[in-house]
């Protein structure tokens, strides 16, 4: 559910939808508006910011209907989220199906969860008025990273309870190495976010090279504001990381290490090159906003993939041989 939500985020921001409902009504926000009068007021509100002065002037009530439901859709499927989690939690510990030290990180993670809904508010905010006609990207990477970070913690939650210490491997060098790309990888999703908040990607629809440069030609301006600067530290990341994954999957291939280790060590390598590929298509057929917004989703679930399988990959991996209690 935490994957589809930021999928439905990305589809919401490639759509243009983010800014649709300029309120944030956590309860009586959960239903759409029932009526065409209230259709209408909700139409209005939304007359009153940049987006639509400067952007979607030429909207009619079906067009607002439209990228209204994405947002919509986003919202609801957090709220979702937190009664799927609450019910039966709350169930299960009335009954004392839960050990006692699952309820500290659960509650954590239910935390977590409205935490990121504020975090979403915060960002929507950014563009609600007369001049801005998108969010703050860098607001925007915040929102993602922490949903990233929540996606994370529920794997790593999920990891502990499903797998047993026999699969471990004790393998130092590995496990820094795993920890590095990691690193690496979280700045590559910061520019990832960074490229969707900037719409980035249409800046420069080519390649190998950026708009026949191999280069930025402006290397004065912002690395993290501008379109064509933030593109060319995407690219070259992405190589970098595929990169050193080849080196990691290299590595790892002569760990002697356990079943489960041995069974899945090359899928960073299988994901980290349709993740380039989808990268490399993206940004070719960014001009056309179908063909973007389906490759946009693709590429940044295998994105999220790819994350996940560093950080099981990392959960496997000891710096030390496993004892009880560790």
């Amino acid at each position: 559910m935490i994957m589809i939500q930021v999928l439905l985020g990305g589809i919401t921001r490639l759509t243009g939808s983010g800014l649709s409902i300029t309120e944030w009504k956590p309860i009586l926000g959960a239903f759409p508006p029932m009526t065409e009068e209230k259709w209408q007021i909700a139409f209005d509100k939304y007359k009153e910011i940049g987006q639509f002065k400067h952007i979607n002037f030429d909207f009619n009530l079906q067009d607002f209907k439209f990228i209204y439901f994405w947002e919509w859709l986003h919202r609801d499927w957090g709220r979702l989220i937190g009664i799927v989690f609450a019910i039966p939690f709350l169930i299960f510990l009335i009954r004392r199906q839960i050990r006692k030290e699952m309820v500290i990180p659960l509650i954590t993670l239910f935390l977590l969860g409205g935490l990121q809904s504020v975090i979403g508010w915060i960002m929507v905010k950014s563009g609600l008025n007369e001049n801005d006609i998108h969010v703050d990207h860098v607001r925007l990477a915040i929102h993602f990273l922490a949903a990233l970070g929540l996606l994370c913690y529920t794997l790593w939650f999920a990891l502990k309870l499903l797998v047993g210490p026999h699969e471990f491997v004790t393998n130092s060098y590995l496990k820094k190495f795993t920890g590095w790309l990691l690193a690496l990888l979280s700045i590559q999703l910061l520019y990832g976010a960074f490229m969707a908040g900037l719409k980035a990607a249409v800046a420069a629809p080519t390649w190998p090279t950026i708009n026949g440069y191999w280069l930025p030609q402006h290397s004065g301006k912002s690395w993290v504001n501008d379109s064509i600067n933030v593109q060319f530290i995407h690219r070259g990341i992405a190589y970098l990381l595929t990169i050193l994954i080849g080196v990691w999957w290299w590595k790892a291939g002569k760990v002697n290490g356990s079943r489960l280790f041995n069974k899945t060590r090359f899928l960073p390598m299988l994901m980290v090159l349709i993740q380039v590929v989808l990268g490399v298509f993206t940004v070719i057929y960014s001009p056309h906003p179908k063909a973007l917004l389906w490759l946009g989703a693709a590429h940044q679930f295998v994105a999220m993939l790819l994350l996940m399988i560093l950080v099981w990959m990392y959960y496997l991996l000891r710096s030390k041989t496993f004892s009880p209690g560790s």
